[in-house]
């Protein structure tokens, strides 16, 4: 299974962004769809997870500000990005993981999409 991000950039602080990734591959069933972003010199972490289900979970720093959404049809997840900061500055990327066709799980990163926002 793919994942191919898009939509990252150059964004002054208080702008927008949004980010696209959309699954490609043999996939059965879709669970956990998220993003995660890392900082250079620092270590990935969550920033926002949208389950089958629909529930989510957003990181202290990110909630009020981004919003995830998925279309379990065209296997996409996306991050709507608000009020950004500096401190946003990273390298995005998505994550989705569940069951292929063949009955083999996967756990499958796109290729990161960057986010600078200037001050």
């Amino acid at each position: 299974v793919q994942l191919q991000a898009s939509g990252g950039g150059l964004e002054q602080a208080g702008g927008s962004l949004r980010l696209s990734c959309v699954a490609s591959g043999n996939i059965y069933t879709m669970n956990d769809m998220g993003w995660y972003r890392q900082a250079p010199g620092k270590q990935r972490e969550l920033v926002a997870d949208i389950r089958s289900d629909g529930s989510i979970d957003y990181v202290d720093f990110v909630k009020g500000r981004f919003t995830t959404s998925r279309d379990n049809a065209k296997k996409m997840v996306s991050l709507q990005m608000e009020s950004l900061k500096p401190e946003d500055t990273a390298m995005y990327y998505c994550n989705a993981n569940g069951w292929e066709a063949t009955g083999r799980n996967f756990d499958s990163w796109g290729q990161g999409t960057q986010v600078t926002v200037s001050s």
